[in-house]
């Protein structure tokens, strides 16, 4: 029985670009490829893909229970929300019933964030934070961090770690870190989420890029075609019946190398400068009201902007290459070079 693959999530930045990939990668054999959608709109361009639309409610368990078993799909892609607990044990809880049922190994891909493995979160940042540590799930459990939503989102990459070794589903936690280039998908061509896209809304508000550090901490990047190569070099092996590792030595980082935020910042100043965005391409240390300014401009409390736009990550990619023969085409330094392209792109779909 072949693999039923579900992706959600593939109207966004992240998603979009997997499933714009997925037709040119040379998988192995599957069954059906299906993508989780909300309007006709996104129906019609997850069609263009080979995806079929699957309509329902991503947060509701008896929804996802339905969509789940009676598509018989045994792999899910989760890319929608790297912070709310339920919902992907809710996907667990429906792959555990295929599996009894139709007795395949079924899969659960969870998408979460570098700033869950960071400073932000409690995360030691002291040494490298191998993705491959086989005490990575107990560091990662025993993080107390400060930020109510760093804690519920560190709780719940626990959670799907501990709810599929639990109903026997193999799972997996991808961490994505400062993604950047151009989507292939049909959806969010910029992703307002991204740091990028904050460092360029915050300063043409404000007049001026600012740092949120003191020091000059770095940050683990990787180019939007690498982190979608990642994805689709673990579904390789799973189609492939190959038993890549999953549960507590199941962290994935897609990552090249680091960069400091400090040489981001430089980069994404002197594009600003050369549009005549801001004047001054010195980038300044935010103080306090400064960091109130930014939160205004970006619409999140002060205290968020740190965690948005600055902290240490040690967090470093060994298992993908090591385990799946994954090989970067992008070094990390190119975020730097590309970062013109990458705010001229983003000021073309800025909406304000």
């Amino acid at each position: 029985m072949s693999h039923n693959v579900l992706i959600t999530g593939g109207s966004g930045y992240l998603g979009g670009d997997l499933l714009a990939r997925m037709g040119a990668a040379n998988l192995p054999p599957y069954g059906k490829l299906f993508a989780s959608v909300r309007t006709a709109e996104q129906a019609e361009g997850v069609r263009q893909y080979g995806a079929q639309p699957l309509f329902f409610n991503l947060k509701d368990r008896s929804e996802i229970r339905t969509a789940v078993i009676d598509h018989e799909i045994t792999v899910v892609y989760y890319l929608i929300d790297a912070v709310q607990h339920d919902p992907p044990l809710f996907f667990i809880e429906a792959l555990a019933e295929v599996k009894k049922a139709t007795g395949r190994t079924v899969h659960f891909l969870h998408t979460t964030g570098a700033k869950l493995f960071s400073s932000h979160a409690d995360a030691p940042t002291d040494r490298l934070l191998l993705d491959t540590d086989p005490q990575l799930y107990d560091i990662q459990k025993a993080q107390s961090p400060k930020l109510s939503v760093a804690q519920e989102g560190v709780r719940t990459n626990c959670a799907v770690i501990e709810e599929a070794e639990r109903y026997g589903v193999h799972g997996y936690v991808f961490v994505p870190c400062i993604v950047y280039g151009k989507s292939k998908g049909f959806g969010d061509p910029v992703s307002t989420l991204r740091q990028i896209y904050m460092i360029v809304r915050s300063a043409k508000a404000l007049g001026r890029v600012y740092r949120v550090d003191s020091d000059r901490p770095e940050w683990p990047v990787c180019h939007i075609l690498d982190n979608t190569t990642a994805y689709i070099a673990l579904l390789r092996k799973i189609l492939a019946d190959e038993n890549p590792s999953h549960g507590k030595n199941g962290y994935y980082l897609a990552s090249p190398g680091s960069v400091a935020w400090d040489d981001l910042y430089d980069a994404v100043a002197a594009a600003l400068v050369k549009r005549n965005i801001i004047a001054d391409g010195s980038v300044a240390l935010a103080d306090d009201k400064i960091l109130g300014d930014m939160g205004a401009a970006l619409g999140v409390p002060k205290e968020m902007v740190p965690l948005q736009l600055g902290g240490k990550c040690t967090l470093t990619a060994r298992r993908a290459r090591e385990e799946l023969g994954w090989k970067p085409v992008y070094s990390a330094e190119h975020v730097l070079e590309a970062a013109d392209a990458e705010v001229e792109w983003i000021l073309e779909h800025l909406k304000d």
